[in-house]
């Protein structure tokens, strides 16, 4: 019985998908002169989409909105019935009104519609009934319906808002694409995405005047090792005497230097604290500046033949202004 049970269950909610998949692809090809219609409307308004509905639809409509202001086509949702309450304020003459309603018929829409007239809003229309108040009324009407939902009881809008939202997303992908709108704007939008911190974030949100370890290259091996460990950055620059990097050394680099000297058993732990940095430092590390994309330090980091932790900040000059960590990226959420 379980398993006829989990057949079932199954078997159903693959035909749901199926029926809505169709509904999608029937609506794909009724896809003509009033999308583009649409499509030159929104491109020519001066003002911001505003998009209104009740019900499920009403949440789609908001999802629409949405869509649209993170892709570059300034947008906001109006609930219709706070609009007969004093939020039909919002909208101005130089906006353009998309009315979402799969009966074409809901009371608290069509109240709104005398102030869309007498402001002088273009109205676009996502029905389902061609021959609705709502179509009637309006400029341009966009055909959202479908033959039944998938509801069994053909009441539940299940089918409709999924075309409804489709027939958003259509709209959405098209404006961007005609805006030209890249990645590099929809970061602009989403600062606190991941998108957002890859294509933003530059190396100088991320270092600390403070965290700036560097040393001459005449210095002894003592001095540089003293430097690394107050700055605890990881690592110290290595300059020259006008103060450009030209070199580095790690804490890495310190335990392989010990370990090389120890081996070759020629040096005392003394001698070896008294060798001038120049002789023991990695001479032209790699660097980044402060404008450096974030993202970009952190794939040099790891696309090296060694991966490393550490990136020397330097200036148009090449003088080290800061050292960057790999934790400073991952804390960052880069």
């Amino acid at each position: 019985m379980n398993d006829q049970l989990r057949e079932a269950t199954l078997k159903r909610a693959q035909q749901v998908l199926r029926d809505e998949a169709d509904a999608l692809l029937r609506l794909a090809d009724r896809i003509g002169e009033p999308f583009h219609a649409a499509v030159e409307a929104i491109l020519a308004c001066k003002g911001r989409v505003v998009l209104t509905g009740m019900g499920k639809h009403g949440i789609v409509a908001r999802k629409i909105a949405a869509t649209l202001a993170s892709t570059g086509t300034p947008a906001f949702y109006m609930h219709p019935a706070e609009g007969a309450h004093g939020d039909l304020g919002m909208i101005s003459s130089d906006d353009l009104v998309i009315a979402v309603s799969n009966s074409g018929n809901t009371d608290e829409v069509l109240g709104c519609i005398p102030y869309f007239k007498r402001n002088h809003n273009l109205l676009i229309a996502m029905t389902g009934r061609l021959d609705s108040e709502l179509a009637r009324h309006a400029d341009i009407v966009l055909d959202i319906g479908v033959e039944r939902e998938v509801c069994p009881l053909n009441l539940a809008p299940t089918t409709s808002t999924t075309v409804a939202l489709a027939m958003g997303d259509a709209l959405a992908v098209v404006l961007l694409e005609r805006r030209g709108f890249n990645a590099e704007d929809f970061a602009l939008r989403h600062p606190s995405g991941t998108l957002g911190k890859r294509l933003l974030l530059k190396v100088a949100d991320l270092i600390k005047p403070d965290r700036n370890p560097m040393i001459s290259q005449d210095a002894r091996f003592e001095e540089a090792i003293e430097e690394i460990t107050s700055k605890q950055c990881g690592a110290v620059s290595v300059v020259d005497a006008e103060g450009r990097l030209v070199g580095i050394i790690t804490d890495g680099d310190l335990r392989r230097i010990f370990q090389r000297e120890a081996r070759q058993g020629t040096r005392t732990v003394a001698e070896v604290l008294n060798r001038p940095v120049s002789a023991l430092m990695t001479r032209n590390p790699m660097f980044v500046s402060k404008e450096t994309l974030a993202a970009k330090a952190l794939n040099m980091m790891e696309d090296g033949p060694r991966k490393i932790f550490v990136l020397p900040v330097v200036d148009d000059a090449k003088r080290p202004i800061g050292m960057l960590h790999l934790h400073d990226l991952v804390s960052a959420g880069v």
